[in-house]
């Protein structure tokens, strides 16, 4: 069983996040320039057995697409074709940031930390990915 990886999109930078082996965790894995984002993956991938990609599905509070969801879903589409041997799902992010920003509070992290988006779309993309595993272990 591969990893599940998870990918909170942004327009400049974009925070990937990582199941460990057993799919338990949920661990921060980087934040990469977008333009670079498909290069990294390829990468990987290249060493690392993933079976399934969960993008942020960037929605607005009633649901309906924000503005980013015209990136995102080009970007699975373009994932599915080159990696059709990966599921790739698109998942709720609503709430990531603030959920990090907490996280970041909560650890005791200092307010000129704080202000690092890279740490934060890290750590919203761990926030997707625990989410979305937990909601899978719920319908088991």
């Amino acid at each position: 069983m591969g990893r599940i990886l998870a990918i909170d999109y942004g327009t400049r930078r974009t925070g990937i996040a990582v199941s460990d082996p057993l799919r338990i965790i949920a661990g921060a894995l980087a934040t990469v320039e977008t333009r670079q984002l498909e290069k990294f993956l390829a990468d990987y991938f290249s060493k690392n057995e993933v079976d399934t990609i969960v993008l942020g599905k960037p929605v607005q509070m009633n649901g309906s697409p924000s503005e980013t969801m015209r990136y995102v879903e080009p970007l699975a589409a373009r994932l599915r074709r080159s990696y059709p041997d990966k599921e790739v799902v698109l998942y709720d992010e609503r709430f990531t940031s603030v959920l990090a920003h907490r996280t970041m509070i909560d650890s005791g992290m200092g307010r000129m930390a704080r202000r690092d988006k890279a740490v934060v779309d890290r750590i919203s993309a761990a926030i997707i990915l625990q989410s979305y595993m937990e909601s899978i272990a719920m319908r088991r």
